[in-house]
């Protein structure tokens, strides 16, 4: 939301007063995008994957902000409004910034119609945006589960330092966080997937499966 967007622009604050330039969205969901108008205006350039087009051309995205602007009063109101980016990820990108190399890897339709994560090369950081949930179950409604579980087997979380989830605190330990996620998608495959091949409603399915290990 705007409200929580001066709140992050407090904290940058509190750390430099060198201007905010890019703002990278990992994604175009709501909860990830009502706060770009602060950074716009101010004059970040934003940059999202090519799948934000898709969710912003759809009724999708101006259906969702009308149902926050109740949901979400008065922190998402008649003042929220949808951000186009500037700069569209399509392929694999690299720029220098404060000394730092940044690598920006769009993974196609995803979590979502487009998903992209960052990584830090020199801090050894990588920003999973909703690639990743840590501590919390991943939303998956309109993901392709297909490509998310290729996309976490191809992460070599090795040799990284931190990642910074879409959602939860940032883990210390890069392969267990990938590990949870890419396990809980697989569970859902494994499982449900049977239940289609077998034509057993979703109801009883849900029901039959032991999801002790997801309780907390």
């Amino acid at each position: 939301t705007p409200s929580l967007a001066y709140l992050l622009l407090t904290k940058i604050r509190a750390v430099t007063d060198q201007p905010v330039v890019k703002v990278i969205v990992t994604h175009y969901h709501a909860d990830h995008i009502y706060g770009l108008q602060v950074f716009k205006d101010i004059g970040a350039e934003i940059l999202a994957p090519l799948g934000a087009k898709d969710y912003l051309s759809s009724p999708a995205g101006e259906g969702r902000l009308k149902q926050r602007r109740e949901s979400l009063f008065p922190w998402v109101d008649e003042n929220t409004h949808l951000v186009t980016p500037d700069t569209y990820v399509s392929e694999k990108t690299r720029f220098q910034f404060g000394g730092l190399d940044f690598e920006l890897t769009p993974l196609g339709s995803t979590h979502s119609q487009g998903d992209l994560i960052v990584n830090i090369v020199q801090e050894g950081v990588t920003f999973a945006g909703d690639l990743i949930f840590e501590g919390r179950i991943p939303f998956v409604a309109g993901a392709q589960p297909q490509q998310w579980v290729e996309n976490l087997t191809n992460m070599d979380a090795s040799k990284l330092k931190v990642i910074v989830p879409g959602h939860g605190a940032a883990s210390t330990s890069p392969s267990t966080a990938v590990d949870f996620t890419l396990g809980y998608l697989q569970f859902l495959q494994k499982y449900l997937g049977e239940a289609v091949e077998n034509l057993v409603p979703f109801d009883e399915a849900y029901s039959s499966m032991d999801w002790s290990q997801y309780e907390k």
